[in-house]
């Protein structure tokens, strides 16, 4: 707004002392102040309103007026309520440094004021985002070739000043700014994403806000419309499900037109998304279709018939039939029975379309089909030679966590868990019936493990770790706790380090000079802490089934 609107607005009651030619002046902003210095709270463009206590004598005048001429501030508005009149000596130092100067009659509040301010560059601010926001619009329907989120955060760097990029809930980018400042590096991305799910499970109002490395980020959560809550359980698995916009700027002071444009542009991104989910039906359906086969025991040559349907789909442009792997996924909450299929389903696509977890191009092919409480992913792979089928192949199931935990056991933490299966490669439709199966196992031996978030694969599928998951808890608590308790007692006494030992011992199958060099130790100090393990818990370490009790107590802990 313009100095000129105060001016001609009666119900302010102000009156011009000095700067007639000034009053084109912009308004940005309305500041109150005493202070003998308020340049540390100015930024430029304000209107200054003052009580005049900072005023001693008539040489206060000069430097104060100096300090808010080099702050860039747009006018001085000083009160009569105080001294009765505007000081001359005020007057005279405005005119010298061409500072437009009002005085305010003490009939009228400084709040009044500052009220009428704050709307009017409130509304005119709120206009331009609007333009904005329409343009954007514009652009997101105008179909494929306005560019999908991407040019939306163009937009909102050069039209706004805002840095922004677009998240997954497992931390992947999607989208970023393509010029303008360092890049978001993967440990950032992860970092906003886990406290974008940890702060959508309590009840703050948002958007959420967080400082990582001296930068403040503002998270807005984009909801597609098919993902909008509606009650209970579902809003937490909506939290799982959103996208995030963070925005480089703390939000917590912008005014409500600003943060609703902000939530508008977030609905514009979910309507990309909501493409996105559409082109996503043919693979779910492609994956249902094969999957329904495979588990109601059809023939081979019907399910590789839907195989060489699916391939091409899934994986254009490959040159021979692709090999397979399948790969489980559940959510299970604390609380209420049983788990969410669907929310299964997107986490698990999430997971996959990341490089980091599958060691590949990113993908956004992956075709994952859901029953009830459970996701089952079809994973076209390259195909691959004999000599590697199994995991080195394909995907493995430590990396399918190596982005993604943190993020998800920060939304998960205190509610649920996800757990997830991973089989081996296989390269025919007879095989699929049996990756299916051992991917559901491998699920069940990550799901006997601690933790919100757990993953395991065909290679942990040895018989003994196979029936940990059947074992009951109050068997297994009691098992290790026998044998391992007393170790952890000394440990806790002494920093004695006998648990790591025994890890490390067994890893290295009792080799003591192996053991010994993994763990920087002289073989006598290894030699005493084995038999300290000994003596505490009455087993023989030369012996293999004590070894192996120990292995069990150890996987189970």
């Amino acid at each position: 707004m313009r100095l000129r609107a105060l001016l001609d607005t009666d119900a302010l009651g102000l009156k011009l002392l000095g700067g007639e030619d000034e009053l084109d002046r912009t308004v940005r902003g309305v500041m109150t102040t005493d202070l003998r210095d308020p340049s540390r709270y100015l930024s430029g463009g304000e209107l200054v309103l003052t009580g005049l206590a900072w005023r001693r004598d008539a040489a206060d005048a000069e430097p104060f007026v100096r300090i808010l001429v080099q702050a860039g501030v747009a006018a001085l508005a000083a009160g009569e309520a105080e001294l009765g009149a505007v000081p001359e000596d005020l007057v005279v130092a405005c005119a010298r440094h061409r500072l437009p100067l009002f005085a305010v009659h003490e009939s009228v509040a400084f709040a009044t004021i500052t009220e009428h301010v704050v709307r009017q560059v409130s509304g005119e601010r709120a206009g331009d985002l609007a333009a904005v926001v329409d343009r954007h619009r514009r652009m997101m329907t105008s179909g494929p070739a306005g560019g999908g989120p991407d040019v939306v955060l163009d937009l909102l760097g050069s039209d706004l000043d805002l840095r922004a990029w677009l998240l997954s809930p497992t931390g992947r980018l999607i989208a970023g700014p393509k010029a303008g400042g360092p890049a978001l590096s993967a440990p950032a991305c992860g970092r906003l994403a886990a406290e974008h799910l940890a702060a959508g499970r309590t009840a703050r109002r948002g958007p959420h806000r967080i400082t990582l490395d001296g930068t403040t980020y503002s998270l807005f959560p984009v909801r597609s419309g098919a993902r909008s809550p509606r009650a209970g359980r579902d809003v937490r698995e909506t939290g799982l499900s959103d996208w995030l916009l963070a925005v480089e700027a703390d939000a917590g002071d912008w005014p409500e037109e600003r943060l609703d444009l902000l939530q508008g542009v977030t609905q514009l991104i979910a309507v990309e998304r909501d493409r996105r989910d559409a082109a996503r039906t043919v693979r779910r359906r492609l994956a249902q279709e094969v999957l329904e086969l495979v588990q109601s025991g059809a023939p081979p040559a019907e399910i590789a018939a839907r195989l060489r349907v699916a391939a091409p789909v899934l994986l254009p442009g490959l040159g021979s039939a692709p090999h397979w792997q399948v790969v489980v996924a559940r959510v299970e909450w604390d609380a209420g029975p049983g788990g969410s299929g669907a929310v299964a389903q997107s986490l698990l696509e999430e997971i996959l379309a990341d490089p980091q977890s599958t060691g590949t191009e990113p993908s956004d092919r992956i075709a994952v089909a859901h029953w009830d409480d459970e996701a089952i992913a079809l994973v076209p792979l390259p195909a691959v030679s004999t000599e590697h089928d199994g995991p080195e192949g394909g995907i493995l199931a430590d990396a399918l966590l190596r982005s993604v935990h943190d993020p998800l056991a920060a939304g998960l933490d205190g509610d649920g868990r996800l757990t997830l299966g991973v089989s081996a490669a296989v390269h025919s439709a007879e095989g699929l019936r049996g990756a299916l199966e051992e991917a559901r196992h491998a699920r069940r031996v990550a799901a006997a493990r601690p933790g919100r978030v757990c993953a395991a694969g065909h290679q942990e599928l040895a018989s003994h770790v196979l029936l940990l998951p059947f074992v009951p808890d109050d068997v297994r608590r009691a098992f290790t706790a026998r044998l391992l308790d007393p170790l952890r007692d000394y440990d806790r006494r002494h920093r004695a380090e006998l648990i790591p030992t025994l890890e490390a011992f067994l890893d290295c199958d009792g080799s003591w000079t192996r053991c010994a060099t993994r763990l920087h130790l002289h073989v006598n100090t290894l030699r005493y802490r084995v038999g300290r393990i000994e003596q505490l818990t009455g087993r023989d370490l030369s012996r293999l089934e004590d070894k192996l009790d120990f292995f069990l107590a150890l996987r189970m802990s």
